[in-house]
Parts: structure tokens; sequence; C-alpha cells
């Protein structure tokens, strides 16, 4: 019991996929064999768009206090009509369109790096002001936007690979990338490094501010890259199509077990926390709350999470 409960403690990204279990059984209990497990599966599409943006904000929020991207929601809606509107429904254009996702996605967040950097604007009033700025050009492009994505991204964004989706099998691919590159690389030492202590890091020889202005590319490149699934998996681009991703981002990164005050960050419980997430939503829709009960559920969640995280740091 003594060993279990300290493997639980050196991993605490397990508890999000023992929680996603739990949640998963009593929809089992609650809405029959079949429904449960289409469920999961439907937890395996949308958990992997949660878990897209959830990697890019844990990158953020690892470089130390105070550090989050806001400007999320709005990445995607712009990306999204930008890049629907570049493709023009047409297979040919798909490389067009993920060219200009990933362009966008690297001026929103070297833009979101200067507005924090050069004008010393606290990360989360910078993120804040671009993404008004962000949403205003998403309603400009997209106004009267009513074009469908190319067959082949609908098709790729919906389809199966030995019966799971091949929307899951990209993410988990992504992550494992991401993991292995922050496990074994010295960009990966150098961001624990800089969220746990970033003035010694600096002593240290590591380029701080380069750290952090990549992390915060990165975080709007995935926005982009989930833009483009969105639409694919949607049929469409939409101008709030990223509303309920700004929430998830955090969500994931706080209960998937990175650390909110920097310098250490758990790609897998991203995993975790966004089936975890799905699965309270689900079984809570399921029993009849409502969409306001929800939100709060999830919200004294975090909470809750973040409360306890600190008082166990607080008892080492």
């Amino acid at each position: 019991m003594n060993q279990l409960k300290l493997a639980l403690e050196q991993r605490r990204w397990a508890w999000s996929f023992i929680g996603a279990a739990l949640l998963w059984l009593a929809t089992l209990g609650v809405a029959g064999g079949e429904a449960a497990f289409n469920i999961g599966l439907s937890a395996l599409s949308f958990g992997a768009l949660m878990v897209l943006v959830g990697l890019g904000q844990m990158l953020v929020v690892t470089t130390g206090p105070g550090n989050i991207d806001l400007s999320i929601p709005s990445t995607i809606g712009l990306v999204g009509a930008l890049a629907v509107r570049s493709m023009g429904g047409e297979d040919g254009g798909i490389l067009l369109g993920l060219g200009v996702a990933l362009a966008t996605g690297v001026a929103v967040g070297v833009c979101n790096y200067l507005l924090i950097r050069l004008l010393q604007i606290p990360p989360i009033i910078a993120t804040m002001s671009s993404s008004f700025i962000l949403q205003s050009l998403a309603i400009h492009v997209g106004q009267g936007l009513k074009i469908t994505p190319p067959e082949l991204l609908a098709n790729f964004a919906t389809g199966w690979l030995l019966h799971l989706p091949l929307l899951a099998w990209l993410v988990l691919a992504i992550a494992l990338a991401l993991a292995w590159t922050l496990a074994r690389t010295l960009f990966g030492r150098f961001l624990s490094a800089v969220g746990q202590n970033a003035r010694a890091a600096w002593l240290a020889g590591i380029g701080v501010e380069r750290i952090r202005c990549l992390c915060y590319v990165l975080c709007a490149v995935f926005a982009a890259a989930c833009a483009l699934l969105i639409a694919g998996f949607s049929g469409g681009a939409s101008l709030d199509m990223g509303n309920e991703y700004l929430l998830m981002s955090v969500a994931v990164v706080v209960i998937g077990g990175t650390s909110v005050t920097g310098g250490r960050a758990t790609v897998a419980g991203i995993w975790g926390a966004a089936l975890f997430l799905y699965f309270t939503n689900t079984l809570l829709n399921v029993v009849g709350l409502s969409a306001g009960g929800r939100s709060v559920l999830s919200g004294l969640i975090i909470i809750a999470v973040i409360v306890l995280s600190g008082r166990r740091r607080q008892y080492r």
C-alpha cells in the first residue's frame, strides 16, 4: 500500500486517468454498455483536440509563474477562417491552407511574446488584449464564409485506423514526440530550469527569453493545427469554434499534474485530464445537468486540484 501511494505521488498524472476510468464506469452504469462504448470512442476524438491545445498551454505555463495564453480561442477562430478560405474547398489547396495556418500561428505566438517582452505587459493582459484583436480580424476574414473544407481533410478528421479515430493517433504521436523532447533534449532541460528559477537559469547561460518565445510560438502553432482539425471535423469554420478551448486548455494542464508555478510539465497527464473532463461533462449531461451547472462544476474541480496541489508542495 505504501509503495502504491509513493508511486502515485511520484506520478501525479496517474490520478487523472484513474478519475477518467471511474467516470467512464459511472457512465456505463447510467447509460448502459453500448452508449458507454460509443462515448469512450467519442472521447478519443474530442479529447484529442483538447490535448492538442493543452500541450501548447502546458509549455507556456511551464515557463514560470504568471505565464498563460488566453488568445487560444481567437487564434483558432482566425486560423480556421484563413485556412478554410485559402483552401477553397479543394484537396489541392490543403498544403496552402496548412502553410497559412502554421504561418499565422507563428505570427500570433511572436506577437504575444513581443507584447510581453518589449512592452513589459503581464502575460494574462497581453494575451487577452491580442485575443480581442485576433477576434476582430477573424470577424472580418470570416464574414459570409460558407466554404466547406476539402474532402480529404474532412475524411482524415473523421477517419478511423484500427478501430480508433485518426485524430487520436495523430495527437498521440505529437504528444509522444513532445514528451521525448522534454525528457531527452536540451530544450526540455532548459525549459524546466527556466520555469523553476529564471534568474538562476540566466546566470547558468540559458537563453531564458528564447525559451519563452519558443513556447508561446508553439502554443499558437498547436492552436492553429487544432483549428484545421476542427474545421475538417465539423465541416467548416465558424467564429466561435474555439470558444470552449480556453477553459479546457487551462483545465487539462492543471488537472493533468503540470505545476502551475512552472518548471514541471506532464504530457501524459494532459491526456488523462482531457478524458476526465470529457467524461465529466458527458456524465453530467446524461443526468440532465444544465450547461451552466457543468461549467460551475468544472471550475470547482480546477480550484480543488490547485488547492490540493498547493498543500502537497507546502507539506514538502
